[in-house]
């Protein structure tokens, strides 16, 4: 041990670090060789949204749509639910098939997991969620913020939460993941 180091911190970073590389993934699968630069952010975050005024900001039936929010997230981050009910669950799921490939191929992405901590709507058809990734049970990014939009009938994870946490990854070829 290095002296003055703390153990604990040092495992809190391997964590983090090994849920970025999760996301690495996702980018091999349809990245180009253009190498493109890309920053990253400690945290994947999307761009919010804010309610026209109490009578626009909702659903019409709130508890239901917050619980299909909440459900069809944690299902989408379940290392357990394959490609095809994700792609029913992420705003335009077909065409985000070659991000999903790498993001569920990889094998430590089979240890992620979300929890989502806050549901607020901004509109009928749009929220912003707070939720934390976490992996083999470890935090890895707490309270990260992302969005759920109503397609279809149904709350799904936007597109624009899952290119942030592609762009996360630090790939440089994060900007050229088709629907990013």
């Amino acid at each position: 041990m290095v002296l003055g180091s703390d153990p604990r911190r040092l495992r809190g970073r391997g964590v983090a670090a090994t849920a970025v590389l999760v996301l690495a993934a996702a980018l091999t699968a349809c990245g180009d060789d253009s190498g493109g630069a890309s920053t990253s952010a400690p945290t994947p975050s999307v761009e919010r949204t804010g309610g026209a005024g109490p009578s626009a900001t909702a659903p019409a039936d709130p508890a239901a749509a917050e619980a299909q929010v909440r459900e069809n997230w944690e299902k989408f981050f379940d290392p357990g639910v394959g490609t095809k009910d994700k792609r029913a669950v992420l705003e335009n799921g077909d065409r985000m098939a070659p991000v999903l490939k790498g993001f569920n191929g990889d094998r430590r992405g089979q240890e992620v997991r979300a929890k989502v901590e806050k549901v607020e709507f901004t509109s009928p058809a749009a929220a912003n969620v707070t939720y934390t990734l976490t992996l083999k049970g470890a935090t890895a990014l707490p309270d990260a913020a992302g969005t759920a939009v109503e397609q279809d009938g149904t709350w799904k994870v936007s597109v624009n939460t899952l290119c942030a946490l592609v762009k996360l990854s630090g790939d440089p070829s994060s900007s050229a993941a088709p629907g990013c």
